[in-house]
């Protein structure tokens, strides 16, 4: 580029930044231009940091209190044949919340779907149509049955607290794909925070700013506080930039004085990258830009859709702007709500399944009509399973025994499972597979090697995976 033509670029690009009326614009004047040579060489990481990468962003879809794995995705026939009778364990196993009861067939019709010949129950009759897009996991195992040590470890790799959760370490290994946006956004469910709250998107002990932006989608202002409210006249202008350039540097130098404490870095990093949001996030978030069909096809028209299909679009055009990995929750902490179907899982499992089905079918076709998968990764769990027993009469308890995953898109063999439960989908019988596996096996689609991706924390080398994992191969197409 020629160097006047570069010049001027960069002066008019520093008179607009600092034009812009919300104030934070000034002192993000030199981080925004000092990325633009940044930018170059974190681009050179979407090739992957260990070897070439197919997967250069994430869309997690998470389900939140235990997808019922024999109600959606495994079709066990034996439960029909042992429909009522006492086989299950004679005392409570850890993590129940009641005892075993009889055996319970699926009150779900299952079929065969696509070429792959997948069984799908009913409850899923938009997602079956792409089974041959997805590969599964069909003998998923957790080493708890309660809710709060699952979730963390299906997101973090560990049980108890503190530590960095997958997004995060994507976010400290990759950054983003733009620096306009997040590199890591978290989209919950607006009824509430899934088990953990917050910690389920922690940075734990990697730098703060590596956490889990959290966006409420369907606030009117997603982003609350980006511009000032039009009665603060005075948080605009001259004054308000000298008195937050005063502010960057004082808070730089407290941060240079504790460099140990990444909170104030975090702080500051979210202030600049706030400055830039303003001019991106305004058009990110506008879903009236998308046309009838697409909002349609999400089921933006039906107030059982509406709310899950708006999150999903917001992660497809998030993804598709340059946010590296998008967590969309299906559910809140709680009895109700979610997936934790204990009471009926006639009555539970359908209204929550109908809510996400249309909105995931709608997001596959949509990545996939704009040339999207071939380079996005789209990721289907939850955090453990439910038993073939029943709870009460007509619930299921809590089962870390086996589970489902299905993942589709960049790198992955269309069509392929990986695994299997018992005849009872009670606990796994071939290629069982742990968070680690699968956290490896996605560390792997975006070019990472999870036994080099490390962080020293208090003498220890650690990693997403701990001291386990591999990588998958049987659901790769590579």
């Amino acid at each position: 580029m020629d160097d006047s033509h570069a010049a001027a670029g960069s002066s008019s690009r520093r008179d607009f930044i600092a034009r812009l009326g919300g104030g934070l614009g000034g002192i993000a004047l030199a981080p925004i231009l000092a990325g633009e040579a940044a930018g170059a060489g974190r681009r050179e990481l979407d090739a992957g940091l260990h070897h070439p990468a197919r997967a250069r962003r994430i869309i997690q879809l998470f389900m939140n209190g235990g997808a019922s794995p024999m109600d959606t995705f495994d079709y066990k026939p034996e439960l029909d044949r042992l429909h009522g009778r006492m086989i299950g364990p004679k005392e409570k196993p850890e993590g129940f919340t009641a005892p075993a009861g009889a055996v319970m067939k699926s009150p779900f019709a299952f079929r065969r779907h696509g070429e792959s010949g997948r069984w799908v129950s009913s409850v899923f009759p938009h997602q079956a149509r792409w089974v041959d897009h997805m590969a599964f996991l069909m003998a998923m195992s957790s080493k708890t049955n309660v809710h709060g040590p699952g979730s963390y470890m299906m997101n973090t790799g560990f049980t108890l607290p503190g530590f960095p959760c997958m997004g995060a370490w994507i976010s400290y290994a990759l950054g983003a794909l733009a620096d306009e946006l997040p590199a890591f956004v978290v989209l919950p469910d607006p009824r509430g925070l899934p088990y953990n709250q917050k910690g389920n998107f922690s940075a734990g002990f990697l730098p703060a700013k590596h956490q889990g932006t959290l966006i409420n989608a369907a606030s009117p202002r997603p982003v609350p506080d980006l511009f000032a409210a039009p009665k603060y006249g005075f948080a605009a202008g001259a004054a308000d930039r000298d008195s937050l350039a005063l502010l960057r540097q004082m808070n730089r130098a407290h941060a240079d004085s504790h460099p140990a404490d990444s909170r104030l870095e975090a702080r500051i990093a979210s202030c600049e990258l706030a400055a830039r949001m303003q001019l991106s996030a305004p058009e990110a978030f506008d879903l009236s830009t998308e046309s009838p069909v697409v909002r349609r096809a999400y089921g933006l028209d039906d107030p059982v859709t509406e709310d899950f299909g708006r999150r999903c679009l917001l992660a497809r055009r998030l993804v598709e702007r340059g946010t590296r990995m998008v967590q969309v929750w299906s559910g809140p902490q709680g009895a109700t709500n979610n997936w934790d179907n204990h009471s009926n899982i006639l009555t539970e499992l359908p209204a929550i399944a109908a809510s996400v089905d249309r909105p995931i079918a709608a997001l596959l076709g949509d990545l996939t009509a704009r040339g999207l998968m071939d380079d996005t990764l789209v990721v289907w769990s939850t955090e453990f399973g439910r038993t073939p027993f029943a709870q009460g009469s007509v619930g299921r308890d809590h089962n870390g025994g086996t589970f489902v995953t299905w993942l589709a898109g960049a790198g992955i063999k269309a069509g392929a499972s990986h695994g299997r439960s018992d005849d009872l989908g009670y606990m796994t019988a071939e290629g069982q597979t742990y968070c680690y596996d699968l956290h490896a096996t996605i560390l792997h689609l975006m070019g990472i090697d999870h036994t080099r991706l490390t962080f020293r924390n208090a003498g220890i080398d650690r990693r997403l995976t701990d001291v386990h994992g591999h990588v998958v191969r049987e659901i790769l197409d590579v």
